[in-house]
């Protein structure tokens, strides 16, 4: 399924694109076709060869990705909250030439000079002449970065079958569940919104809604306004949406507060991130109707998805149609059948027809998958013992007043952690009293012993998360090691009055 097909029967099967949450802002399943069309013979004729796309969520932002798609030029979809060095780093690494945004003084700033404007939207052409480009895989039609971190994250390369092929499962999926109106809540360049929200959408003849973020209650990477965003769920009508873990959870801070809960809503998927089972318990008590899947880059978003009547807590749900998922004799979870082309500058993200996720896990008797943690986040204590860090990070989140956990303690006999609070006011004995919580529901080995106040959340401004929320832990462990280190120095002088050389 390509967006040429797509494009033959939109104008027939209901789907329809709303700009905002004013349902006038609406186009129909065939002035979206023709808007892509127009947008689509500008780029074709322009002798652009690698596009990136800078702006906020919006009609534009679908237009141009479609219409790029469509004239077989390779997109790079850039997040708006990334800072300059994080631009220039993708810009560079990709090899663009040509940068689509709403604001010539962004481009400007880039090093692109403007060449007016794209046909069908209001999207702003600025042009370069591109450093050396990065050979693609053939084939490639978006380049999605794994991360938003500071350093070099890996540019994945994905043809347009492979993200039309998650679109497809995605709906086949969901059809049944009377999900009629989507709204966006995540960044448009996140892929998992891209594909399973509005290519799915589409392809279902589903009415796609995509408001500036500000409107749903997001600003930069984390700056989340949960009151906002519901009353923006409620205001669409909105039936389906995509959360990350954080959102689910100021999400349900609100709705505990008070907040009404926006009863259009019937299927809410989250993903980026493992998600506490005491979370989604929540979730369902409360009447948010959430459910936890899985996913990566390298697969062109989404694998496995719990679904309402195919349900198991703790889990991700079972693979979608369009893939094959298999754990390896050490534990490791391998994907085939939608495999990404590769990496940017050329390296192969598989070996063979399987592909290696990197993940720990299993696979139950009803054919549910089960994320035990990354196979490079696996810590060994000085016990011997092998423990994956998201086991107890996900226990530490199952209450009101840890935000963030970042798990450490590889050669130490206890574990420990760096905890971000829900809110600055809180005292550091609302901390302890969760880290105790968790600890009466974890075995002795995998209990938390010192652990330290962030000073601020983990954020891909800061470097210390990925654009989707996932926690960079070589980032937080260098950021926070002395402390942690003067954190068990101080355990261990409390416990037998001996001063510990041990380091992390």
């Amino acid at each position: 399924m390509t967006v040429a097909r797509w494009k033959q029967g939109a104008a027939a099967n209901g789907a329809a694109l709303q700009g905002g949450l004013d349902a006038s802002r609406c186009q129909s399943g065939a002035q979206l076709v023709g808007a892509v069309e127009l947008a689509q013979a500008a780029l074709a004729g322009s002798g652009t060869s690698r596009l990136a796309l800078l702006a906020d969520n919006g009609v534009d932002w679908v237009v141009a990705d479609l219409a790029a798609q469509s004239a077989a030029i390779p997109t790079i979809p850039l997040p708006s909250f990334f800072a300059p060095a994080q631009l220039a780093h993708a810009l560079d690494a990709a090899g663009v030439d040509c940068l689509l945004c709403h604001d010539h003084r962004i481009a400007a700033g880039l090093g692109f000079t403007p060449a007016g404007e794209l046909a069908g939207t209001a999207l702003r052409i600025a042009r370069r002449a591109p450093a050396r480009a990065a050979p693609l895989p053939a084939g490639t039609s978006k380049v999605t970065f794994t991360s938003g971190t500071t350093g070099t994250p890996k540019g994945v390369c994905l043809g347009a079958d492979q993200q039309w092929a998650v679109a497809r499962a995605i709906g086949g999926a969901t059809r049944g569940l009377g999900l009629e109106r989507h709204l966006c809540l995540l960044p448009l360049p996140v892929l998992l919104e891209n594909v399973a929200g509005i290519y799915a959408a589409l392809l279902e003849g589903a009415t796609c809604i995509v408001p500036a973020l500000a409107e749903v209650g997001l600003r930069g990477s984390s700056d989340f306004d949960a009151a906002k965003c519901l009353s923006a769920i409620d205001a669409a009508q909105a039936s389906s949406v995509i959360l990350l873990p954080q959102m689910l959870r100021a999400l349900l801070g609100a709705i505990a507060a008070g907040h009404p809960l926006p009863h259009s809503l019937r299927f809410a998927a989250v993903g980026g991130g493992r998600v506490a089972p005491a979370l989604l318990a929540q979730s369902h008590a409360l009447g948010l109707p959430a459910f936890e899947g899985y996913g990566l880059s390298e697969c062109a978003s989404v694998v496995a998805l719990n679904l309402p009547g195919a349900v198991r807590p703790g889990t991700v749900g079972r693979p979608l149609d369009h893939v094959r998922v298999r754990v390896d004799a050490g534990g490791e979870i391998e994907v085939a059948g939608n495999a990404s082309l590769g990496y940017l500058g050329g390296e192969t993200a598989t070996a063979g027809e399987w592909l290696r996720t990197g993940d720990l896990g299993h696979i139950d008797e009803a054919g549910f998958l089960h994320i035990d943690g990354r196979r490079k986040n696996l810590i060994i204590t000085s016990f011997g013992r092998n423990i994956s860090p998201e086991w107890p990070e996900s226990e530490l989140l199952a209450g009101p007043a840890i935000a963030q956990a970042a798990v450490f303690g590889e050669a130490r006999p206890t574990l420990c952690a760096v905890l971000v609070p829900t809110s600055p006011a809180l005292p550091d004995a609302a901390l302890q009293a969760q880290v105790d919580a968790a600890n009466q529901r974890l075995p002795d080995y995998a209990r938390i012993g010192p652990w330290v106040r962030a000073d601020a959340p983990f954020l891909a401004t800061n470097g210390l998360a990925t654009s989707n929320g996932r926690v960079q832990r070589d980032a937080v462990k260098a950021a926070y090691a002395a402390r942690l280190d003067g954190a068990y120095r101080q355990a261990i002088d409390q416990q037998s009055g001996v001063q510990s050389d041990a380091v992390l």
